[in-house]
């Protein structure tokens, strides 16, 4: 046999080196499908992992924060309870047309609240202009024995409540009938539509540390929540 009988032509050469690509491109994606995989695999189990934790972490603080807010209950709900009778019906036009207006129903004697200023706590209701109950700070809209964790004014309030606590003193009680476009205008619907007028009781009070700290912890736990639903990162 002639020694160039045992010798590949070019051709064959390319042949050999395309097969020998695809066997290593093939062993490659082999190998990457089963790293990927089982990192995703080891990714999903520490996500739901983390989330039953920070899950049952964020029921702990619920529940100590409501049992830490019960003595205000304790203290408020009857004087605060008397003004659900103050919830009644009103013109929706009206109330767009007027803007803001304010009425005090008691006035506190506490520090007066000004432009920009967010430190205090309250107690609310907030109604429809066919005075339904869109929210409130009781445990039942409708048949009430209790008062919920205060609200922290601090969390971001819509711009006419912000200017209509303009001017009250802490430990009072104001009424605020709120235009649509003061409230949550076309952006968001609330009692049946958009560009809803909206009236509120606010009770203003000083707010308690110890239930500061608690609710800014139980806010650190939810958004931690919330990256481990989302897939990111809750560092």
């Amino acid at each position: 046999m002639e020694e160039k009988t045992l010798k590949t032509s070019w051709k064959q050469r390319i042949i050999i080196l395309v097969i020998a690509v695809l066997l290593l491109g093939s062993v490659v994606l082999t190998y990457m499908l089963v790293v990927l995989n089982g990192s995703s695999s080891s990714s999903d189990t520490n996500s739901d992992a983390e989330i039953a934790e920070l899950t049952e972490e964020y029921q702990k603080k619920s529940e100590e924060l409501e049992a830490a807010s019960k003595p205000l209950s304790d203290k408020y709900f009857d004087e605060f309870s008397k003004y659900k009778s103050e919830v009644k019906a009103y013109n929706s036009a009206n109330a767009n047309a007027a803007g803001l207006e304010t009425k005090d129903l008691k006035v506190g004697t506490g520090k007066t609240l000004e432009e920009g200023n967010m430190d205090y706590s309250a107690y609310y209701i907030g109604w429809c202009a066919d005075g339904s109950i869109f929210d409130s700070s009781f445990n039942d809209n409708e048949n009430p024995t209790s008062l919920k964790t205060p609200l922290d004014a601090s969390v971001g309030l819509i711009e006419g409540w912000n200017q209509g606590v303009v001017g009250m003193k802490l430990g009072g009680v104001r009424q605020l009938t709120i235009s649509g476009a003061l409230a949550y205008g076309d952006t968001q619907e609330i009692c049946g539509g958009t560009n809803s007028p909206l009236k509120f009781i606010i009770y203003a009070f000083e707010t308690d540390p110890k239930l500061k700290s608690l609710n800014d912890e139980l806010d650190d736990i939810y958004m931690r929540l919330y990256y481990a639903y989302s897939g990111g990162s809750s560092l």
